[in-house]
């Protein structure tokens, strides 16, 4: 069952993703000033149906377009006249039916294709305007979102843990780390994270995050001008291999951190 609870005036819904008895996952969605940020996986729709028909809301902003955050957009669209807002780059991946990997259909569901609108740099809700912050990294179409009223910043999945171990292929290491600093540079204290909830200290949190991946960086960077190989390097800074790896066929890997973090020193990764 759902959890819902409220933190400085925000609904927050936190909802397990449970498969073959064990949890797979844990995902939010929030309701603020009748804005719904991100609409959780498809897989929990029929709960979180529940919590759309008991409030009220006037738009929605996906922080970016992943199954996970935009599963129950569709049910939204075919059942309230409300606008669906992401960030440009996500707006024809929305309009395509499920693409991504079983494994992630399996985890979170199908999710239907939908019509949704560019951002633009800033966002109204009911009584307040909102930031929009282009943040990608872990996506090309994500965006954080930053009320400087008060100090609120959702950061969909920039954060999730301060000490990342795996990250998909697409992703990159040091663009991730430019947009913590991007997030840093604002004055905000409650951080909202689409899979980690409610954080008062967000910006501790945030910062706490980009030290290590500083260091994680600089561990890279050292061992591979030692002679050290992906492969090795790998095993030395990530010795437990996570169950994702193998699940995901490689889509998740910690491998992934050390070769963007290669790469973006114009390293031929494929050549090692």
């Amino acid at each position: 069952m759902p959890q819902i609870n409220v933190k400085e005036e925000v609904i927050c819904f936190k909802g397990d993703v449970i498969k073959i008895g064990q949890k797979a996952g844990t995902v939010y969605l929030f309701l603020v000033d009748g804005m719904i940020i991100d609409t959780g996986p498809q897989c929990i729709e029929s709960e979180i149906i529940l919590f759309y028909k008991e409030h009220s809301f006037d738009l929605v902003t996906l922080t970016h377009s992943h199954e996970d955050h935009s599963g129950t957009a569709a049910w939204i669209q075919e059942n309230h006249e409300v606008p669906i807002f992401v960030h440009e780059k996500g707006v024809h991946l929305c309009a395509e039916p499920c693409n991504y990997p079983k494994y992630r259909q399996k985890t979170w569901g199908i999710r239907r294709e939908f019509r949704a609108s560019p951002l633009a740099n800033k966002i109204q809700s009911r009584t307040e305007e909102w930031e929009v912050i282009y943040t990608p990294g872990h996506a090309e179409d994500h965006v954080a979102l930053f009320n400087k009223k008060t100090g609120r910043m959702f950061s969909g999945d920039l954060f999730v843990s301060p000490r990342t171990k795996v990250i998909m292929a697409s992703e990159s290491t040091p663009v991730t780390m430019e947009s913590i600093r991007t997030l840093l540079d604002y004055d905000f204290g409650p951080m909202y994270c689409c899979h980690s909830g409610y954080h008062e200290n967000g910006k501790a949190l945030l910062r706490q995050k980009l030290d290590y991946l500083e260091n994680i960086t600089g561990e890279v960077k050292h061992l591979y001008h030692q002679g050290r190989s992906v492969a090795e390097i790998n095993d030395k800074l990530f010795p437990t291999k996570y169950p994702i790896i193998e699940v995901s066929s490689g889509e998740w890997d910690s491998v992934h951190i050390i070769t963007s973090v290669l790469a973006e020193e114009g390293i031929d990764v494929k050549q090692l």
